[in-house]
């Protein structure tokens, strides 16, 4: 060990004065709305924004033990490292959370007495399924937090964190991305947790939900958007010179508003709820849904893995088109399908329920896990894929292309 770091000697830190906005690194989007933007982040708003969020939002103090399952390519791997700024230990894990089973994250975050445990939505539903309880197993008392994002986190997976994983924990699930490196909405600490819902906007975020005439609405479903500038905001795109791709990425929708792209809605509570990409809505009948309401529901039957949906062009109309993926060894038949008709109808609305449920034996994500609705909708209707270098699977792709049961 001695000879190993042998040349990496430690040296005298040298501190160089920048202005707030220097270019501190490139983050690159995704994938899962096109080519990945390559989006400069600066120093003085990443790091503003960050200690906010993890002293403010989250409570770190000197001394937690903070982690955080993610890879080196998702933006939360920044989000954690930049809590060193704060004075905590990191806690890191490189390889397959469920290796070599379930156990693995609960067995470290015992052994190390976690005190923020932080996660993908889809890793809670994962664990879930595989029906494993840490509440019954691991002594898991030094956690006071466990967060999650990436995704809406579903309300019976809120249920399963309190009944399967710990009781009195603060659940906090957040939402913003790459683009602004950091959230919109987020925990709140002081705040009650309701099933289904972010807590509340991030500090210093002047978050609304605005409808078609870009008025803010409360109880109703419109664009995400930030109406006044914010620290974290890029200091642009990589060689776009002119800012127009940067313009047209945000603010091309709303005049010097950012539009976020997602599709959310206000409580009466005061939470956030995200029904999913705004771009990848579906719009049966001029109704605008939300693709996130669906898989609500498709996701709490046993037999289903995961579900994807997209709109297809359909006899000047769209109709609504799920595909599933099914547990090992299991085949729709009409009872199944019956069944998953039923929960949509009940849990959602007759107006969510798809024209057509189609089984696949895999979904294309990107390589930060994320379903890729826009990039199945391209093939569906036969149109290139300009991000299959952005995806973990691009061969799932295949699947989706040129299906009969959507020829009719």
């Amino acid at each position: 060990m001695k000879n190993y770091l042998a040349p990496h000697a430690s040296k005298p830190v040298t501190f160089e004065l920048l202005e707030f906005s220097h270019p501190l690194y490139i983050m690159f989007s995704s994938g899962t709305i096109g080519v990945p933007k390559c989006i400069v982040h600066s120093h003085g708003g990443s790091l503003m924004t960050l200690v906010k969020e993890h002293q403010l939002h989250v409570g770190m103090k000197e001394g937690d033990r903070v982690f955080y399952f993610t890879t080196c390519g998702w933006m939360m791997w920044n989000w954690l490292v930049t809590a060193l700024a704060s004075g905590v230990t990191l806690m890191l894990y490189d390889g397959s959370p469920f290796a070599p089973d379930e156990k693995a994250m609960f067995d470290y975050a015992e052994a190390e007495k976690f005190t923020l445990l932080d996660t993908s939505a889809k890793f809670i539903d994962a664990v879930r399924n595989t029906g494993f309880r840490p509440i019954d197993t691991h002594d898991l008392s030094s956690i006071r937090m466990i967060s999650s994002t990436g995704s809406p986190l579903a309300p019976e997976n809120f249920e399963f964190v309190y009944s399967g994983i710990k009781e009195d924990v603060h659940l906090a699930s957040m939402s913003g991305g790459t683009d602004i490196m950091g959230c919109f909405v987020i925990g709140v600490p002081w705040k009650p947790v309701y099933k289904g819902e972010i807590q509340g906007p991030a500090l210093a975020m002047d978050v609304q939900v605005w409808d078609d005439d870009q008025k803010p609405v409360t109880g109703d479903k419109g664009e995400l958007v930030c109406a006044h500038a914010f620290p974290s905001m890029p200091v642009g795109f990589w060689e776009d010179e002119n800012g127009e791709r940067y313009h047209n990425a945000y603010f091309a929708q709303f005049e010097n508003i950012w539009c976020h792209g997602d599709f959310a809605e206000w409580t009466e509570t005061g939470g956030m709820i995200i029904h999913g990409r705004s771009d990848a809505t579906l719009n049966p009948g001029g109704v605008r849904i939300g693709t996130a309401e669906i898989y609500n529901q498709v996701e709490q039957i046993d037999a289903v893995e995961e579900g994807l949906c997209i709109g297809q062009d359909w006899e000047s109309n769209a109709r609504v088109v799920l595909f599933v993926r099914l547990r090992e060894g299991l085949k729709l038949d009409a009872n199944l399908e019956a069944e998953i008709r039923k929960r949509i109808r009940t849990g959602a609305s007759p107006r969510h329920v798809p024209a057509k449920i189609i089984q696949v034996t895999d979904i294309p994500r990107t390589k930060s896990g994320k379903i890729t609705e826009l990039a199945v909708r391209d093939v569906v209707h036969g149109r290139q894929v300009k991000n299959r270098e952005a995806l973990a699977n691009p061969e799932a792709l295949d699947l989706f292309s040129d299906l009969e049961a959507l020829k009719s």
